[in-house]
């Protein structure tokens, strides 16, 4: 195999935006595009059919007595969340009583950067740091973040086409930054939702396990999902690794920069 970079998705980077690649230890690659498939074509079989066989044909019954037609079940009511502007959505995390986290949360973590951003980066659940600062990916998972997204030509900060919005699919922080539970999850899946719908989104970075699970409704390891656009809500989603886990294995820092680039060729041009 030829040790060539493949550049098919790699935008084209200004020397800052390779500085922050040469920071976070990153080689300039991307994945091949996967070859398109050739649909198989039906052949026809010149053998004859055999001749179709007779079948016997049982005289009529009688028709049944009719019935009335079953009641139809009630759909769910849509959540008042899916109603609520920023403000609103906002107050209502911030007041959130759903499920037992909020006992032993410092703060709630609603979401930080551009409201209008083409991307939106979705993680797990805050941790610490979070917790007592109210932002999502701060500390040095947050400083990878950040310099994963300048590699790309984007910033918390940034507006428009120089921005993200960054949010997790938990608001409250878990004791002792264990693993989100299917109730939590469940619990804030509806304020994920809305913030979706507001922000709109062209593409939406989910990084790490939960996050994959929360959107994509998906237990496949996050290794099967790479590569690949999964859709929420007709958007475009790229799965990747959490900053939080590229720490502790930087050898997989490459394959997060091919899913940036992956994310970026979702983008109109």
């Amino acid at each position: 195999m030829s040790d060539a970079p493949d550049t098919s998705f790699v935008p084209e980077l200004d020397a800052r935006q390779r500085a922050m690649l040469a920071e976070m230890g990153v080689r300039v690659w991307a994945p091949k595009p996967a070859p398109a498939q050739i649909p198989a074509v039906a052949v026809h079989d010149p053998v004859a059919a055999p001749a179709p066989r007779a079948v016997a044909v049982a005289a009529p019954m009688a028709a049944p007595a009719l019935t009335p037609p079953a009641q139809a079940t009630p759909s769910r009511p849509a959540s008042p969340v899916a109603t609520l502007d920023w403000p609103a959505l906002r107050d209502a995390v911030a007041s959130c009583q759903a499920c037992g986290l909020c006992q032993g949360r410092t703060n709630t973590v609603f979401g930080v950067g551009d409201e209008q951003a083409d991307w939106m980066v979705v993680g797990e659940a805050p941790g610490e740091n979070e917790d007592l600062q109210g932002e999502p990916f701060v500390g040095a998972a947050g400083q990878l973040l950040d310099n994963m997204l300048k590699a790309v030509g984007r910033s918390r900060t940034g507006k428009g086409a120089e921005g993200a919005y960054i949010t997790n699919v938990l608001k409250c922080r878990p004791p002792a930054n264990r693993n989100p539970q299917a109730d939590e999850v469940a619990s804030c899946e509806p304020y994920l939702a809305r913030q979706v719908a507001l922000v709109k989104p062209k593409v939406i970075v989910a990084m790490g396990r939960f996050a994959v699970q929360a959107l994509l409704k998906s237990v496949e390891p996050i290794g099967r999902l790479r590569g690949q656009v999964h859709h929420y809500e007709g958007v475009p989603v790229i799965v990747t690794y959490h900053p939080a886990y590229l720490l502790r294995t930087p050898a997989d820092k490459g394959k997060a920069w091919a899913d940036l680039c992956l994310a970026m060729a979702q983008l109109p041009a």
